[in-house]
């Protein structure tokens, strides 16, 4: 699947496969008849970490692919679910037909008021593979192609709202095909999945006026230890961490998407403090804020 940009800082690193760096960061590549592995024209790849979110369709095909170290068999009539920060390697496919679809994070939240937000369903560990049903398999496959080709035309004032609109419909539509299922088969982690997307609404709404883990768990009537336990065991991140991604994740959207001026972009995600916000920033994802929008921006050398 190509497109994506491979980089390894150092060797011996572990790849990380980026979006092409300016424009909105999504991605739709139509998958027809397509192989890998070590007998194929595309030969096997390295494993990579993901540095965006992944949506795999696979309407036929067989092989499976590694992600974080656990094998998952490729299923005909699924959607599989990779989150930013797994990594990931297909080890073997044929015949795959279907569609990839990366996203930055910058296309999710897009109406932090609005109660539907899907995006939990990004940020658990592991894969997660849903079934389509057979008779929503022609609607899913029109709105990729829809997303397909919002990204293949000139963008304008409309593109990244119409992205978020598209991408928004698709994963929730995952989440409703993912509930039908849990409502059939009560997963053992049921409980602390529904505690996480009660944390990701709240978290939403609160995450730039409160930025302390107490305030989360009064809002969710649950002691501060017991939420803390549960979104490491679905996330591998505790509360204050995901705080903090929130935040930054805001920070990022407002650089690459708004003019507004670094001290206005860091107390929108909940800092008072300029000088704090640029160096929480760099902290996060390794370069300062104006770097980072002249980079996403496709404005640096």
């Amino acid at each position: 699947m190509p497109s994506t940009t491979p980089i390894s800082r150092r060797p011996g690193d572990l790849a990380v496969d980026r979006l092409p760096e300016a424009g909105a960061s999504l991605e739709v590549v139509l998958l027809q008849d397509q192989s890998y592995g070590a007998d194929t024209d595309c030969g096997p790849r390295r494993p990579h970490r993901h540095d965006y979110h992944e949506l795999i369709w696979t309407r036929s095909g067989t092989g499976h692919h590694l992600i974080d170290g656990e094998v998952s068999v490729v299923e005909q009539g699924s959607v599989t679910l990779i989150g930013r920060g797994q990594v990931h390697v297909f080890e073997r496919a044929s015949g795959l037909n279907g569609a990839v679809v990366r996203f930055g994070d910058e296309l999710l939240h897009g109406d932090p008021a609005g109660r539907a937000n899907p995006a939990w369903l990004l940020g658990s560990r592991g894969a997660r593979t849903v079934t389509v049903p057979a008779g929503d398999v022609p609607r899913l496959e029109s709105l990729i192609k829809t997303l397909a080709a919002e990204t293949r035309r000139p963008a304008d004032s409309r593109t990244v709202d119409l992205q978020r609109h598209f991408l928004s419909g698709l994963l929730l539509w995952v989440e409703r095909w993912l509930d039908a299922t849990r409502t059939r088969h009560r997963d053992a982690d049921d409980a602390k999945l529904q505690l996480y997307r009660r944390f990701t609404e709240v978290l939403e709404r609160d995450f730039a006026r409160h930025h302390d883990a107490v305030h989360y768990a009064e809002a969710l009537a649950v002691p501060q230890a017991a939420l803390s336990k549960a979104l490491t065991q679905v996330t591998g991140r505790g509360t204050k961490e995901l705080i903090t991604e929130r935040r930054m994740l805001e920070g990022a959207r407002l650089l690459r998407f708004t003019d507004l001026t670094v001290g206005e972009v860091g107390f929108r995600a909940g800092f008072t403090d300029q000088l704090y916000f640029s160096r929480a920033f760099k902290r996060y994802y390794g370069e300062p804020p104006m770097t980072y929008r002249e980079r996403v921006r496709g404005r640096s050398h």
